[in-house]
């Protein structure tokens, strides 16, 4: 991370790139009992989010990543009653799953409590869902509460998780995956970010090839831009538990009764669409 008077970058020495934001002040620091967590007023992006170094919010395209994280899962789920959302302390995740109305509970484990008090200062849109009664929120390990939940007690896990390194690494390991196989009923739905498929194929093979060794019968990936993240172009992986990913309940995408800004039902398709180098590199990961 570089900061001089008006400009945060983030820089990405694996891949040779950077990524800045014209800023016009600090707003907050603080350092909790895990990461470092700062806000910022820029420009044109308004709120932004930095941890650890790192972009991880701004109020301009957080929508892309919050409703792709939630949307495609749930819908391509028969019946998502009971959801279980493994970091996300920023809520905007959490207010996309509970815009379904077969929501019946969505419960959301973050480590870290600091990180759900700032949003609520800087980015209230996202915790207008909070107080839900279908909601609960926590703040302990996810790791440890995944592999202590009731066999077959959830219908979707949505892991917004750090980046694989350091303590995140865990999330992306044969074990994990195992735990939440574990928690789901028959039919259940695990998804992932994944990281960017241009700079991080590495990771993603090993989330295919680490979902497979835990037992799930199908995996796919689904793209969408995110400007903020590194190269502008992200993902998330999707495990099943019986059956195939292989449709949506495309009528209900149609008729929801809600409002998104950018998923709708020919973005759920378009987002499943593989180019043609991660359509070989999938075929030999499951092969």
């Amino acid at each position: 991370m570089a900061l001089d008077d008006s400009w945060f970058t983030e820089q990405h020495e694996g891949a040779g790139s950077a990524f800045s934001l014209k800023i016009t002040g600090k707003l907050s620091d603080v350092q909790s009992d895990y990461q470092h967590i700062e806000m910022f007023d820029t420009t044109d992006w308004g709120k932004l989010m930095i941890i650890d170094g790192c972009t991880m919010v701004s109020t301009r395209d957080n929508f892309l990543y919050h409703e792709m994280m939630a949307h495609p899962v749930l819908f391509s789920h028969a019946a998502p009653k009971r959801v279980a959302i493994i970091g996300g302390g920023d809520c905007g995740t959490l207010r996309e799953v509970l815009k379904h109305p077969e929501v019946e509970r969505a419960v959301q484990i973050d480590i870290d409590e600091q990180v759900t008090r700032a949003s609520e200062q800087y980015f209230p849109e996202l915790c207008e869902s909070n107080g839900d009664p279908r909601a609960e929120l926590m703040w302990i390990d996810g790791i440890d509460w995944i592999k202590k939940a009731p066999a077959g007690s959830l219908d979707v896990i949505i892991v917004d998780s750090t980046d694989p390194i350091g303590p995140g690494e865990v999330l992306f390991t044969p074990e994990f995956y195992s735990a939440c196989r574990n928690a789901l009923a028959d039919g259940g739905l695990v998804v992932q970010q994944s990281e960017s498929p241009l700079l991080h194929m590495d990771i993603l093979e090993k989330m295919y090839r680490s979902l497979t060794k835990a037992g799930f019968d199908d995996a796919r990936t689904l793209f969408f831009p995110q400007p903020l993240y590194p190269s502008g172009w992200w993902s998330a992986t999707i495990g099943c538990k019986g059956g195939k990913l292989d449709s949506f309940r495309e009528q209900d995408v149609e008729q929801r009764g809600f409002d998104t800004q950018y998923y709708n039902a020919d973005m759920h398709r378009a987002a499943f669409a593989e180019p043609e180098f991660f359509r070989k590199a999938r075929a030999g990961w499951l092969g």
